[in-house]
């Protein structure tokens, strides 16, 4: 089992903040079609931890609610690196092992995460919501956690290696 490298680690935290970004891009994009603000987002974020008190408490409760949210999204980033670092599948397929972990990470937040925090159960949601969010979670948060890990582990973004830096002299 090989060391969770520096380079690595940098990739797999920056591939989880795009992961994070584009994610919660994704979610105030859908509810404002709804006519949800921003912040509600964040605060049902909160609310797995506050529960109910979370919509009540303001900007403290947004930023607890966006901190929360990266927190998680770095986690699922540094989860892959740290995997494919051993996995040398997960580097080289990142299209098909992206798609996967995306579908494993929706089915782990949907089916274990929420239903164990304190967030309000409420209604039925969009079944919408739930099409989108599960290419969502392919695209937007399987897949980059993919391909950065494997742009840390092997500094590549395609099949072909990466060219060193000094090629040699010219003849």
């Amino acid at each position: 089992m090989r060391r969770m490298t520096r380079q690595a680690l940098v990739w797999g935290v920056l591939g989880g903040l795009l992961a994070g970004t584009l994610d919660i891009l994704y979610a105030t994009g859908f509810w404002a079609l709804y006519g949800v603000a921003p912040q509600r987002i964040a605060q049902s974020i909160a609310a797995g931890v506050l529960g109910r008190a979370a919509f009540a408490g303001g900007w403290s409760t947004v930023a607890l609610g966006l901190s929360l949210h990266y927190f998680i999204a770095v986690a699922m980033g540094v989860a892959y690196a740290w995997a494919a670092r051993d996995f040398r599948a997960l580097r080289e397929r990142p299209w098909r092992y992206g798609t996967l972990y995306g579908l494993v990470l929706y089915a782990v937040m949907s089916f274990v995460v929420v239903p164990l925090s304190a967030s309000p159960r409420g209604g039925s949601l969009p079944l919408a919501w739930t099409v989108c969010s599960v290419i969502a979670h392919v695209v937007l948060v399987g897949w980059p956690c993919a391909w950065f890990a494997r742009r840390g582990w092997d500094g590549r973004w395609s099949r072909s290696p990466a060219l060193p830096a000094y090629l040699g002299t010219h003849p």
